[in-house]
């Protein structure tokens, strides 16, 4: 086979499967990794499709959905403190939408210790997670299942939220950007997410920092709908997640951060700053001050960059950090907690 016919039928796979790894390209073709690394080079520099982890995807990340159990078994522990952190935003009798995920569905395990509580959700996984939980209401959408993600996706999915008014959405997604938002790469799961989104007051987007500069396809929650982030620290060599964070906390998105600072990073342990943030779409603020044990949390260090506009005398220092300065007349918490990152608002 020529090389042109080779990288023809390269270039196909890739479109059709949105992401082929090296050895499978190899064996289609019936040739060498080694030269199949050379074509997918080739094609790379034509801007035809980009390398990837051992592979080749569409050209800017727009990648297919990982699938389910790929999913499950990335970022577990960062998915974890995501959920500990966003259940704490949730009070008793309160009426949430649940979008589908790995990390929504570590979220609703957290949700069936809270009394009272209404979960509207589309996803199999977060109505199995509140099956036995007594005093939880669970309310599922209609819909078609798609199996990829146990998720019911499709009109019926979408009408059955038609009407709807809760206080806050949890969803997650494929990719965040400061620039288009959250983001999948499946149209129907993205319709009814943006379904999900029209039916609450506030939107929470659950992302670890794997997702963050990571584009994809449909977009489902542009980021001045975002109300709040709760992520995870990015590791310090991951510059486009803090980046990311920089940029989304600039545009206005309240950012909370799953972890702990060490001591002497940025300033004294346990210093806490409260969070104002945006609120949601009925000017009502998220909650966002304790955790699900009813414990504060204590703040991370300063992210990297600087914070635009800071109001004058912000936290009483003109170093860079994303975070909010105390409001006037607050009150600062007990420390031991992760702060809730509250830029200026838009």
């Amino acid at each position: 086979m020529f090389a042109a016919e080779r990288r023809q039928l390269i270039l196909e796979m890739v479109r059709a499967n949105g992401a082929v790894s090296l050895r499978e390209l190899a064996r289609v073709v019936q040739t060498s990794e080694v030269t199949v690394r050379r074509d997918v080079r080739a094609l790379e520099a034509e801007g035809l499709l980009d390398r990837r982890h051992g592979g080749a995807v569409l050209p800017g990340g727009f990648t297919r959905e990982t699938g389910f159990p790929q999913k499950s078994h990335t970022a577990t522990a960062e998915k974890t403190a995501i959920a500990d952190l966003a259940a704490g935003l949730v009070e008793e009798g309160e009426a949430v939408v649940v979008g589908a995920g790995t990390t929504t569905q570590e979220l609703a395990r957290r949700l069936a210790r809270v009394p009272g509580l209404t979960v509207v959700t589309n996803s199999l996984l977060v109505a199995q997670a509140l099956a036995h939980a007594n005093r939880v209401e669970v309310v599922m959408t209609g819909g078609t299942l798609r199996g990829s993600n146990y998720a019911l996706v499709g009109s019926g999915a979408e009408q059955s939220l038609q009407g709807l008014r809760v206080s806050r959405a949890f969803l997650s997604g494929s990719g965040l950007t400061a620039e288009r938002g959250l983001s999948t790469s499946n149209m129907l799961s993205a319709s009814v997410d943006r379904a999900l989104v029209q039916a609450a007051a506030e939107v929470v987007v659950l992302a670890d920092h794997t997702k963050l500069g990571t584009d994809t396809m449909f977009q489902t929650v542009p980021t001045d709908v975002m109300t709040r982030l709760v992520t995870d620290k990015p590791p310090p060599h991951e510059d486009r997640a803090g980046t990311e964070l920089q940029a989304l906390a600039d545009q206005g998105v309240q950012i909370t951060v799953a972890g702990t600072a060490p001591a002497g990073a940025g300033e004294a342990p346990g210093h806490v700053q409260g969070g104002g943030g945006r609120g949601g779409r009925d000017g009502r603020g998220g909650r966002g001050d304790k955790g699900p044990d009813g414990q504060g949390r204590r703040e991370m260090p300063p992210m990297p960059g600087q914070r635009r506009n800071m109001p004058p005398g912000a936290g009483g220092s003109p170093a860079p950090q994303l975070r909010s300065a105390p409001q006037p007349g607050e009150q600062q918490s007990v420390p031991g907690r992760v702060a809730d990152l509250a830029p200026r608002r838009r």
